[in-house]
């Protein structure tokens, strides 16, 4: 079970936060509230609070317990620019860019992160043994190689 949450029009650069997004992506819930609390970046107090928006969603509407949540996936997209003009020499003018940010968040409960762990695991030995030049080798084999054949 995925939950998300979104937070749009962040008047923070998508740039600056992506910083502290990538901090905190694959960790628990609770590790990524330590981290985000004691981050010193401007950021970081959107996000957390973000982050636990996602974990009362996940406790209120699919029943989810807090400890078996982690991040998934968080993810930054740009929002609108505001465009400002400052006078520059001349009677010129520089454009100013005001960029926000939009901020999805998807929690998954642990029990599905090990799951996929398995499953990869059992795809691993599946493809452990290697085809090669007709033979079938397995994974404690050694390999001839012939250096007068080019």
């Amino acid at each position: 079970m995925e939950v998300k949450a979104s937070l749009k029009y962040l008047r923070i650069s998508p740039r600056k936060v992506r910083l502290v997004a990538n901090l905190i992506k694959g960790l628990t819930v609770e590790e990524a509230e330590a981290q985000l609390f004691y981050n010193s970046k401007r950021s970081s107090k959107d996000i957390l609070k973000l982050l636990r928006s996602a974990v009362a969603n996940a406790e209120h509407n699919f029943h989810l317990e807090k400890k078996n949540l982690y991040i998934s996936s968080i993810r930054v997209n740009g929002g609108p620019t505001l465009k400002r003009w400052s006078p520059r020499a001349r009677g010129s003018a520089y454009t100013i860019k005001k960029r926000s940010s939009h901020i999805l968040l998807a929690l998954k409960d642990l029990s599905e992160k090990n799951l996929k762990k398995t499953t990869k695991l059992k795809r691993e030995k599946a493809n452990s043994s290697k085809i090669r030049a007709g033979k079938v080798l397995k994974k404690g084999d050694k390999i001839k190689i012939d250096k007068n054949k080019n």
